[in-house]
C-alpha cells in the first residue's frame, strides 16, 4: 500500500493504471488509463467532427463554427507555410493538431488523464512526424536530399565543421517536438496540484490566495494546451516544407 506521503504527491496523476492486462511474453500490451484517455480524444474528435459536418448550415451553430474554424486555423497554417503543395497533407496535420488539442483539453478535466504529460506518447508522435517528413524528402528529390544539410553559398572549408552541425540539428527535431510538450504538460498540471495541495491543507481565511492562483493558473494552462498543439502542428507543416523546399 503507498504511503500517505506518495498518495497525495503531485506526480500520482500522472501514474499509469492498468485497467485490462495483456501480456505477450516480455511485451506489455494492457489497456490502461492512457489508452482510454486516447481512445476517448479520438471518439470524441469522430463525433464532434461528425456531427458538425452533417448537420451544417448556412447559418452556423457554434459546434459547426468552431469545426469550421478549426479547419481554416489548420488550412491557413499549410497555406502559410507550405503553400499549395501543403494542401494534400492537410489531413496529416489537421488529425495531429486536433489529437493534441482535444487530449490536452480531456486532461484539464479533473481526475482524468493526460497522455501528453508522457514522453512516449509525444516521442511517438514526434516520430511520426520526423519519419513521415525524411521518407517525403527522399521520396521528392532522392539523394539530393542530402543537400538540404549544407547551407547555401556556404564556403567549402567550412563544410566539414557546420554539415555535422546541421545532422544533429535535424536529427534533434523529435527530441525537441517530444519534450516541448511533454514539460509543458508536466510542469504545468504538477504546480497545479501542488497549489491545490495547498489549499487543501491550510484554513480557509488563508486558503483564499492559492485558490485564486489556482484559478488564474487554470486559464493559464488551457491556453498552453492550445498553444502546444498550435506549436506541434505549425513545426509539423514547417518540417513538411523542409522536405518539400530543401533550402
Amino acid at each position: 500500500m503507498a504511503s500517505t506521503g506518495e498518495k497525495h504527491s503531485p506526480l500520482e496523476q500522472f501514474e499509469i493504471i492498468p485497467y485490462w492486462q495483456i501480456k505477450i511474453n516480455n511485451l506489455d500490451l494492457s489497456f490502461t488509463n492512457s489508452s482510454v484517455a486516447m481512445v476517448l480524444t479520438v471518439a470524441f474528435i469522430t463525433i464532434f467532427l461528425t456531427a458538425t459536418v452533417k448537420t451544417r448550415s448556412i447559418i452556423p451553430s457554434r459546434m459547426q463554427l468552431i469545426s469550421e474554424m478549426s479547419y481554416n486555423f489548420i488550412n491557413q497554417l499549410l497555406n502559410d507555410t507550405v503553400g499549395n503543395e501543403g494542401k494534400q497533407y492537410f489531413p496529416f496535420v489537421f488529425t495531429i493538431f486536433m489529437f493534441v488539442l482535444i487530449g490536452n483539453m480531456i486532461g484539464m478535466i479533473p481526475y482524468s488523464f493526460t497522455f501528453t504529460s508522457h514522453i512516449i506518447v509525444t516521442f511517438a508522435l514526434a516520430s511520426v512526424v520526423f519519419i513521415g517528413t525524411t521518407i517525403l524528402g527522399f521520396v521528392k528529390h532522392g539523394l539530393h536530399f542530402f543537400s538540404f544539410f549544407v547551407i547555401p553559398g556556404l564556403p567549402w572549408y567550412m563544410l566539414p565543421l557546420l554539415i555535422p552541425i546541421e545532422v544533429i540539428s535535424y536529427l534533434s527535431r523529435p527530441i525537441s517536438l517530444s519534450v516541448r510538450l511533454f514539460a509543458n504538460m508536466l510542469a504545468g498540471h504538477t504546480l497545479i496540484k501542488v497549489f491545490a495541495m495547498f489549499v487543501i491543507s491550510m484554513p480557509f481565511y488563508t486558503g483564499v490566495l492559492p485558490l485564486a492562483f489556482i484559478v488564474a493558473l487554470t486559464g493559464l494552462e488551457i491556453l498552453i494546451a492550445f498553444l502546444q498543439a498550435y506549436v506541434f502542428a505549425i513545426l509539423t507543416c514547417l518540417y513538411i516544407n523542409d522536405a518539400l523546399h530543401l533550402h
